[in-house]
């Protein structure tokens, strides 16, 4: 095992219980020791998403073995090496998605999830990268199977999701249809790439799809709301289209017409991300450095950064994510 000189104890945030936004305290915490085939990061950057905040509530536990810190993504430069690591080296800048531990100053994570910082890039921008275009990439590509010149319907067009799938699709040759709940949520979706931005509020997203693409529908749609958007995603798609379910923030439970699913030939996938196991986030690691790599190193795509807050206020950066008024990631500072 090789390290640089690190502490024995670090500040983490805790969740000290179930609840709001305060229940995110600093705490002191034993450095993390890597096992074969992992690495301790010294974190520079933590991003927070959606799953931290359920994760606070009560509604998200960690998976078995994982951290019971939240936070999902990092960036830093490596501090230890664990056994069995070939491709690492101490002092090495990365980013990383963790199955948990990232509001801390020091994390440990399996090198298949550590992939280099794109050329030029913060530590803050580094570390909203990872859980977002880990779960576009899967979703709407590989589940998806999203094709050039095919449209892709992106629910919650100003999330850090939705603002990675747009600058994706679009790279890639897709046309993209947005829904977002404001005019300045909607022509943020326009500036990166979208081609047409409904808001939700004052229109129905069906009509709007079906009228922009000549009343054929959406091939892929990527949806985190669930609940009654279920049956409307089903009229808003395409024949043979494929609707994922990345979440169910307006309800795990909906009542549909199987009828539609059938008459179009549809397929309803979805997926979650934090329980996969290692060998599939490294695959999906190799499959962005490939394909995704290049386009951030040249800022084709890149994160949409909304606010950044010192660890310590962690709280304030769960209450940013709340009100829902956020464009693009909300990141920790960590030093």
């Amino acid at each position: 095992m090789a390290s640089q000189k690190i502490p024995a104890t670090m500040t983490a945030i805790a969740i000290s219980q179930p609840g709001g936004p305060r229940v995110l305290k600093p705490e002191t915490r034993d450095v993390p020791a890597p096992g074969p085939g992992e690495v301790v990061i010294r974190v520079h950057a933590a991003g927070v998403n959606r799953p931290d905040v359920q994760q606070r509530k009560g509604a998200y536990p960690p998976p078995p073995g994982a951290s019971d810190l939240p936070g999902l993504e990092v960036a830093g430069e490596i501090a230890v090496l664990g056994d069995e690591i070939s491709r690492w080296r101490i002092g090495d800048r990365v980013c990383a998605l963790t199955p948990g531990g990232g509001y801390a100053e020091y994390v440990k994570v399996h090198a298949g999830s550590v992939l280099p910082i794109p050329a030029g890039f913060t530590y803050s921008e580094a570390a909203a990268v990872p859980e977002n275009y880990f779960t576009v990439w899967h979703n709407v590509f590989e589940r998806g199977g999203l094709k050039k010149g095919e449209t892709l319907l992106v629910h919650g067009g100003s999330s850090g999701i939705g603002t990675t799938a747009i600058q994706l699709a679009a790279a890639f040759g897709a046309y993209v249809i947005t829904t977002a709940g404001s005019k300045e949520k909607c022509d943020a979706c326009l500036n990166l790439g979208a081609g047409r931005a409904i808001n939700y509020r004052q229109e129905d997203f069906v009509a709007a799809v079906k009228d922009a693409t000549g009343g054929k529908g959406a091939e892929v749609i990527l949806d985190m709301v669930g609940g009654d958007y279920v049956a409307r995603n089903y009229e808003a798609a395409a024949v043979e289209g494929r609707i994922v379910q990345i979440a169910v923030q307006a309800g795990a439970v909906a009542s549909t017409n199987f009828a539609t699913l059938m008459v179009k030939r549809l397929t309803h996938t979805g997926s979650t991300l934090r329980p996969r196991s290692v060998e599939f986030k490294a695959a999906v690691a190799a499959a962005l450095e490939a394909q995704v790599w290049p386009l951030l190193g040249t800022r084709k795509v890149a994160p949409v950064m909304d606010m950044i807050f010192p660890l310590t206020e962690a709280w304030r950066a769960h209450e940013r994510m709340e009100e829902g008024e956020h464009i693009g990631k909300i990141v920790l500072d960590v030093g």
